[in-house]
């Protein structure tokens, strides 16, 4: 019963630090930054926070200074908008299972197709 409340507070508070992000945080350093998904641990005290954005190493450790240094002024707000009994420690992480994907896309692309072959059987 307790994964389903995890699950919920956990996408709670993705819709809640998406918004933010989008209207009230306007740090040129996070940019682009799109949210793919929050962990949280089983007593709700402790959030990961895991997100994507495009650009090479050196952007991501932009953005994710930026989460860092706006993560106060996040859980401020999250705390006013989910109103739970304890707010949760806010991690961001680096998630780059998007870029990983869009690169096995592009090899896909570029291999030759498999289903074809010499054959004329």
């Amino acid at each position: 019963m307790s994964g389903h409340r995890t699950e919920r507070v956990g996408d709670a508070l993705r819709t809640a630090i998406a918004d933010l992000l989008a209207r009230e945080i306007k740090d040129p350093r996070i940019g682009m930054v799109t949210l793919t998904g929050v962990v949280m641990s089983p007593d709700l005290k402790h959030a990961r926070v895991f997100f994507s954005c495009l650009g090479d190493d050196a952007a991501h450790q932009r953005a994710l200074a930026g989460l860092r240094s706006a993560s106060g002024f996040i859980k401020a707000h999250a705390a006013r908008l989910l109103r739970l009994r304890y707010t949760p420690e806010i991690t961001f992480l680096f998630d780059p299972s998007l870029e990983r994907a869009d690169r096995l896309a592009t090899l896909l692309r570029q291999s030759p197709t498999s289903g074809e072959s010499d054959d004329q059987s």
